[in-house]
């Protein structure tokens, strides 16, 4: 995929989620100057959604295609110097709202161990609340809002006794340049979001997570052995791999499916792969959350809407 084709598919992706990284999108995709700066990057920091925030954390213009091009040439050489050094690390804790149904469902105690885990903040499933339509589980904040459909929402939360996190760069949720750099990857209008990142934070620097620095083959069976023996483990992760190498997605997989316990995926099914999935719904970009390899349902990016699998 080239740089251009990139910038297109995030134009289709955010379409009816943020009008304004629509816009820029489809405006990198036609300006050959700035492509061409890009392309002076590492195809991995070439993203549509690192460039955006960097240049948000540097205080730069993102709803207006013609001052974010301004900007962006005038001020190339810290842009890509901050890209260079940073990592499109979406730490969205409204993705446990999709995760919820399986992790609830698993026998417990839980062990935790999420690969690619930035902050830490999809780690505290059994710390929020839950709004599945008029069906609320748990109290204090964030309250996480998802719609679900196919299955009946869960009626309990998980209990975790261990909740660990791997991550090549992992962020410090006590740190306030990282979490700037959390809420410099929100996209614009997300407002919502950035609210429930402060509540988020705010639990997790309560407890803050137990975080290692590694890789996700390398070290996933250091960092697994390290779980209690009488809580299930269970190894997972969201909107991770398409950051990864093809091989190495393989080898992950390989390497996951060994470990005792359970594995949840919740990935782009371009990414992770699977046959004979049925048609996503119709609003917008969906990934595949699985069990152990099965396929169970799509859900929604920020974890606002579960569909499962008839």
């Amino acid at each position: 995929m080239t740089t251009k084709d990139r910038y297109t598919a995030f134009a289709r992706e955010v379409r009816g989620m943020s009008p304004a990284y629509e816009r820029l999108s489809e405006a990198v995709a036609r300006d050959d100057e700035l492509l061409a700066r890009l392309d002076t990057l590492p195809p991995a920091k070439r993203q549509p959604n690192l460039l955006f925030a960097a240049v948000r954390l540097l205080g730069g213009p993102v709803t207006d295609p013609a001052t974010f091009r301004g900007y962006a040439l005038a001020n190339w050489p810290v842009i890509a110097a901050e890209m260079r050094v940073r990592a499109t690390q979406t730490n969205e804790p409204g993705r446990c709202a999709v995760l919820l149904p399986v992790l609830a469902s698993l026998p417990q105690p839980l062990a935790l161990l999420e690969v690619g885990a930035s902050a830490g903040l999809c780690l505290y499933p059994d710390r929020y609340a839950y709004r599945y339509g008029d069906h609320q589980l748990g109290d204090g904040e964030p309250v996480l809002d998802c719609a679900i459909s196919g299955t009946a929402p869960p009626t309990r939360r998980p209990e975790v006794v261990w909740r660990a996190g791997l991550d090549l760069n992992p962020l410090d949720v006590t740190d306030p340049a990282d979490v700037a750099w959390l809420d410099a990857l929100i996209w614009p209008e997300h407002g919502h979001r950035r609210e429930r990142l402060r509540a988020a934070a705010a639990v997790a620097r309560a407890e803050p997570p137990q975080l290692v620095r590694g890789d996700l083959v390398d070290d996933l069976p250091a960092l697994a052995a390290r779980a209690p023996r009488d809580a299930t483990l269970v190894v997972f992760h969201t909107s991770v791999l398409y950051q990864v190498p093809p091989a190495r997605r393989d080898a992950f997989a390989e390497l996951v499916r060994e470990l005792p316990g359970h594995w949840i995926a919740n990935e782009d099914p371009d990414v992770l792969r699977y046959p004979a999935l049925p048609e996503p719904p119709a609003d917008g970009f969906h990934n595949v959350l699985a069990l152990d390899g099965k396929p169970l349902a799509w859900t929604r990016g920020h974890g606002q809407a579960i569909t499962w699998f008839g």
